[in-house]
């Protein structure tokens, strides 16, 4: 027997009406059969029904905190559940430093029916999509590619945070991004947020998006080179444990958050709500993101092609730690 629809629908994220839309669909495909008012459908297979098979499914992780987070554990946990052989290759994207040939050399050696591709830049996303082999993008900048995906439509979030800092006087935003971020002037979550700022005008070049040294030196550096001359008066960084960082080492120089800067994060993470000021950061949910990656698994493993990408809400948490730009030089 399948579940209810109210049960479905807040397993699935999605309304009920959705949900029973979608059930008639099946019943018109003769997959499933009603059992009359009130009562849950029944399941029926049979022999011309295309059953899914087991299959290898190899994730190339971002990097090795990445691994470990709740939300990739719980997505592969939930694929070995339905049958499926999960593993990861030896080495990350990042200790990869991103480069289509060696990650190209890593995936000849780690024999898959599919991939999963955790925030892969543009460049190796478009070598996965060459390849014969199924492969979806979780994250990463893999719009208009001919490859599956998901992600939260953080471009529409980031150009709220960025209207936000500029009604509080905001004119020197910086965005910390690592590389695979910031090569062709940045994904649509970047370039939402400068055409943000070009919109009211605020000018924008190669100093709101700086090169560095992506080591805990080559981070510091970057630090101490910002608030030398033209200090930033907001600065924006994608993970966790970089914001920390900046936190740390700002903090040393005297400088402080919100006061003299405004701190906000692309991904959200547990340890924010313990800090005060409380982190400032995007979020969403993480169910519908899972769905898209199992639902795009099993219809894969019953060899049919699926290349639809999707975008799930984000939404934009405040936080204590942006305030009113800061008027020292």
């Amino acid at each position: 027997m399948i579940p209810g629809r109210n049960k479905l629908a807040q397993e699935l994220n999605v309304s009920p009406k959705t949900v029973e839309s979608a059930l008639l669909i099946l019943e018109s495909e003769k997959l499933i059969l009603g059992q009359g008012a009130g009562k849950r459908r029944k399941i029926s297979l049979t022999s011309s029904s295309k059953l899914a098979s087991t299959i290898r499914i190899a994730f190339f992780d971002y990097d090795d905190a990445a691994r470990h987070e709740e939300e990739i554990l719980e997505l592969k946990h939930k694929l070995t559940n339905a049958g499926h052989k999960v593993f990861s290759t030896n080495r990350t994207l990042v200790e990869l430093k991103m480069d289509p040939m060696k990650v190209a050399k890593e995936a000849a050696e780690s024999s898959a029916d599919a991939w999963i591709v955790c925030a892969g830049s543009r460049e190796v996303l478009s070598w996965f999509s060459k390849q014969d082999t199924p492969v979806f993008a979780l994250y990463g900048r893999r719009r208009t590619l001919p490859i599956a995906g998901v992600g939260p439509d953080k471009a529409t979030t980031a150009r709220q945070v960025a209207r936000h800092l500029i009604e509080l006087g905001h004119k020197r935003i910086v965005l910390v991004k690592r590389r695979e971020r910031r090569g062709g002037g940045g994904g649509e979550p970047e370039r939402a947020i400068f055409e943000e700022m070009a919109h009211h005008g605020v000018a924008v070049g190669p100093y709101n998006m700086p090169e560095w040294t992506e080591t805990a030196e080559g981070f510091h550096q970057l630090l101490d080179n910002l608030f030398q001359v033209t200090p930033p008066t907001a600065i924006f960084v994608d993970e966790a444990f970089i914001l920390h960082a900046a936190i740390s080492h700002l903090a040393q120089k005297g400088i402080t958050c919100p006061n003299d800067v405004s701190l906000i994060c692309g991904d959200p993470d547990p340890t924010f709500a313990w800090c005060n000021p409380s982190i400032a950061h995007i979020q969403w949910d993480s169910r519908p993101v899972i769905q898209r990656v199992l639902n795009w698994t099993r219809n894969i493993s019953r060899g049919k092609e699926d290349l639809r990408q999707m975008l799930t809400k984000a939404t934009f948490i405040e936080g204590g730690s942006i305030g009113p730009a800061s008027k020292k030089k």
